[in-house]
């Protein structure tokens, strides 16, 4: 067999180093950022500015890619055991530990330091200082990092709450664009968490279940491995799509958006509760695929409606 071109190993492995970040589920983070970061802009008829939202999305992606190869490189006995995994850089040998640790802990920190320089909020006259640091959008970056890592990756093989406790570093990138405009915790934000949060398990619970084997062949503690019947995991994906309905009309509720975004709203809940409740009755396969395609779709429309109709 002929050797690879060094130029071809090149690419080979900085493919890999893309792969560790987990790009498609960090460009829903980013996403949910900008979000946020429109959501605290005080003035309807125009944008934050854009190297606000450049180095905050750049810095929430890079942590949150640097939070993704730290998982893998904590998971990476794990990995080989399980289908879905066994094409990841470690498993395969395209990357070492100690290349996966290090791109981990500096993607990490480049990412905080991003959010930290990169975001001056406004002040209270409405201007913004170009240098001011901003330690509440750094922090919640940080904690996106720590949460995810240090706490739910050791909780999946010890409990099924892990889902509950990887669901809070998910629903963070909305807080944290928000952040990076007020430059403090703010209520809104609540409001934003909740309903990234509600919608996260139904979405991951749907994945769950469909790879509830591979997850059990690595001594992974998922509701659906422990749940042989589907009926904890229905009744929780029932319980967290009410919970999102619920949350979801928030915006309105509390005048952060108007009447346009509650009429697509309920629209959009209709949308995903249907397939949800398919699922969580049938357990097949099937409905929950359907599940976890319509909240692909369902999250990023709810956003761009209460951005396009805020207040």
């Amino acid at each position: 067999m002929t050797a690879p071109t060094p130029s071809l190993a090149r690419a080979s492995k900085l493919r890999a180093y893309w792969e560790l970040g987990k790009p498609r589920l960090s460009a829903l983070a980013v996403f949910a950022v900008v979000a946020g970061a429109y959501m605290a802009w005080p003035a309807t008829n125009s944008h934050p500015p854009a190297d606000l939202l450049f180095l905050t999305t750049l810095g929430t992606f890079c942590a949150a890619a640097g939070a993704n190869a730290l998982n893998m490189y904590r998971e990476r006995h794990l990995d080989p055991l399980m289908l879905r995994t066994q094409g990841r850089p470690l498993p395969t040998g395209r990357l070492q530990p100690g290349e996966v640790l290090a791109f981990g802990v500096l993607s990490a920190c480049v990412g905080v330091i991003l959010v930290l320089f990169g975001s001056a909020p406004l002040e209270p006259d409405g201007s913004r200082h170009i240098g001011t640091v901003n330690w509440v959008a750094a922090l919640l970056s940080a904690s996106i990092v720590a949460s995810y890592v240090l706490v739910y990756t050791p909780m999946k093989v010890r409990t099924p709450l892990n889902t509950l406790v990887g669901a809070i570093p998910g629903a963070l990138p909305p807080v944290v664009g928000h952040a990076a405009v007020v430059g403090k915790l703010a209520m809104p934000q609540l409001v934003l968490f909740a309903i990234v949060f509600c919608w996260q398990i139904p979405h991951f619970l749907a994945i769950a279940w469909r790879y509830r084997e591979d997850y059990a062949r690595a001594g992974m503690r998922m509701l659906p491995v422990l749940d042989p019947t589907g009926y904890r995991t229905g009744i929780t994906m029932l319980l967290y799509v009410a919970g999102l309905g619920i949350a979801s009309l928030m915006p309105f509720l509390v005048h952060m958006a108007g009447d346009r975004y509650v009429v697509i709203a309920i629209l959009l809940n209709i949308l995903f509760i249907v397939p949800v409740v398919f699922a969580a009755l049938t357990r097949r396969d099937r409905a929950m695929r359907l599940t976890f395609l319509t909240s692909i779709v369902y999250l990023p429309l709810l956003l761009s409606a209460m951005v396009w109709d805020r207040r």
